[in-house]
């Protein structure tokens, strides 16, 4: 095509995909394409602000590392994270709703027995809890054997590969569910923390003239074979952005109420919160 125009660019582009690629990756392509160049259309997007663009898609490039994936930060700043996950995982039969990984999960934590706990370093304003539930079918039974991993940030606002103080894997754990679904863990209180925002995440947040904070929760990846895996948090039902997430991640359901342990208990706080796994649904065509 030797007259490339404004209008007919975009036809150009798509009339340029190869025709054996798959109807999947065509769709992804074409419908990208299009909203790509709308978008530059819509704001007359002018070479200096793409510039600036790129160069912001280098530094973000930059300082990812394996802890650290600038790009995951940007697209929760931008809701899109959260986005993908409802449209991926809608609550279909009133299994638990899940919500975004974000970027300080490691794998293979260490495994523990129920009510071990995960604090392998203690703070001096730390306030500790006894987090317990059950893990359920959407038929209302208990799941055995189900594989919960779970990771919160430090009263510092910090998780542990973040700061240098702490030991490794510290607040992190892998637990299983007993015969009756249960599982248990001890944990810290968790606090508001932060998006790093000393990178390309941080000039994004000050161009929208948005906040990096969190509210205080857990994490939890609840795994069982023959059933969705769950990625999920647990939302401390008093802690300040709530309703002003950074990472728009908060859900009614994922809240919890963290209660004044009783008298001679080794904690500060209790909160039960149960999970209900779905089957997958080649799991249950097998049946």
């Amino acid at each position: 095509m030797r007259n490339v125009t404004i209008d007919n660019i975009s036809d150009v582009v798509i009339h340029a995909l190869a025709d054996d690629i798959t109807p999947r990756r065509r769709e992804i392509l074409t419908s990208f394409i299009r909203h790509a160049h709308d978008f530059c259309r819509e704001v007359k997007i002018t070479h200096g602000e793409w510039l600036e663009a790129c160069e912001f898609m280098r530094r973000a490039g930059d300082i990812s590392d394996e802890n650290r994936n600038e790009f995951i930060l940007i697209c929760d700043i931008l809701g899109i994270e959260v986005l993908v996950d409802m449209i991926d995982h809608p609550v279909t039969e009133g299994e638990s709703c899940s919500t975004v990984l974000g970027p300080f999960y490691r794998e293979n934590p260490p495994v523990l027995p129920n009510g071990a706990s995960i604090i392998q370093k203690d703070f001096p304003d730390q306030e500790t809890v006894l987090v317990r539930g059950r893990i359920l079918g959407t038929d209302g039974k208990p799941l055995a054997g189900v594989t919960i991993d779970v990771w919160e940030d430090a009263p510092n606002g910090l998780y542990e590969q973040q700061d240098p103080d702490q030991p490794d894997y510290n607040l992190r754990g892998r637990f299983h569910s007993d015969a009756s679904g249960d599982y248990s863990f001890v944990g810290i209180r968790p606090v508001p923390y932060p998006i790093p925002y000393d990178g390309a995440a941080g000039e994004l947040l000050n161009y929208m003239g948005h906040h990096p904070w969190r509210p205080g929760h857990i994490h939890f990846m609840i795994t069982k074979d023959g059933y969705r895996p769950l990625i999920s948090q647990i939302f401390d039902s008093e802690t300040e952005y709530l309703d002003k997430d950074s990472v728009f991640a908060v859900k009614e359901d994922l809240i919890g109420e963290l209660k004044k342990a009783p008298a001679g208990s080794k904690t500060d706080y209790v909160m039960d919160f149960d999970f209900i796994l779905k089957r997958e649904a080649m799991a249950m065509a097998a049946e």
